[in-house]
This record gives structure tokens, sequence and C-alpha cells, in this order.
């Protein structure tokens, strides 16, 4: 646990970012730091291997997804990793082709996601990937359009969980965070 504390300790905290009354927690500081960045992703590897393959009906992870922007910085390389595909999720209007969308709610505000509508097959094993998880609504969303797509999330994975908003309760599959704060 060591490693955690490290990371936790690299954070960057700015308050009132991006609007007054939001505490903003910033990970570039740890992407910056290799030997930290690799402790992170082997945090998350040996959870997915230990935790949610073995309950895995397949054994394997079939897709990554990441959600717009920071979970493009970490699920290529957990899909990587783990022989998997990465699929991104992306706010509205970004991406090419036919999407299937879902709106949520945010901590300050509403939003929508969207993603490819052959990027996950049906039946397929998925791992969801943010940087941080508040209210669980964009999470609850990308989850919403795995399961628009017939795929299953087995897992959400986070650097940070904000405890008392309580996001994980939102979710369809069990969460992981690396910090809890």
């Amino acid at each position: 646990m060591a490693d955690i504390a490290h990371l936790k300790s690299l954070l960057g905290v700015h308050p009132d970012f991006p609007q007054k009354g939001i505490v903003f927690l910033d990970l570039f500081p740890i992407l910056r730091d290799p030997v930290a960045f690799e402790s992170l992703i082997t945090a998350f590897l040996q959870h997915v291997f230990s935790v949610v393959i073995p309950r895995t009906p397949s054994r394997k992870i079939d897709v990554v997804v990441g959600l717009d922007a920071r979970g493009f910085l970490l699920g290529p390389i957990l899909a990587l990793r783990l022989g998997a595909a990465f699929v991104p999720v992306r706010k509205v209007g970004k991406l090419p082709g036919k999407v299937v969308s879902a709106t949520y709610e945010k901590e300050y505000g509403t939003d929508s996601f969207e993603m490819q509508e052959d990027a996950i097959k049906p039946g397929q094993s998925v791992i969801v990937i943010d940087d941080l998880i508040a209210t669980g609504g964009s999470a609850k969303a990308a989850g919403e359009l795995v399961a628009k797509l017939g795929g299953k999330v087995e897992a959400y994975l986070f650097i940070i969980e904000i405890m008392f908003l309580k996001g994980s309760a939102a979710l369809d599959a069990p969460t992981f965070s690396l910090i809890e704060d």
C-alpha cells in the first residue's frame, strides 16, 4: 500500500476548478513520474488478474472502454497488457460513423457520451476505466452504452473515488478504486 500512498501524494489539488465549489484532483503529476505511472498500471492489472478475470465466465477481458478524456490515457495501456481491444467513449459529435448515445447527470451539469455502434460485440467481457468516480453518472452512461451493444461490464476501474458521493452505488458491476477520498 506504500505505492498507493505515494500515488495519492502526487495528485495535484485545484480548488474551484473547473468551477467554484469543485475541487479538481489532477492525475497528471503521476503521469510525469514513470515509476509512479507504472505502479498505477501494475495495481490495476493486479486487481484485474486476481479479482476480475477469475469471476468472468470467459476468464478473459475482451474490451477495455476508456472514458473521454483521461480514460484514454489509461485504457490503451491496460488493453495492450490484457490482450484486449480498446474502445473510446467520446463526447457527442467526436466519433465518425454510426454511434449509440447515453445522457448522464454529472456533479455539475448534464452531458452525453457516444460509442461507435460496431465497437463491442454481443457477449464480450468489458472493463470500463476512468480517472475518477464522483456521482457515477459518466461511468453509468458508459455501462449503458456497453449494454446497448450487447457487452457485459465486468468491472469499473478508477484511480480516485470520492466516497461521500456514493457513485459506485449507481453502477451495474463491481468497482475498484486505488484511492478513496
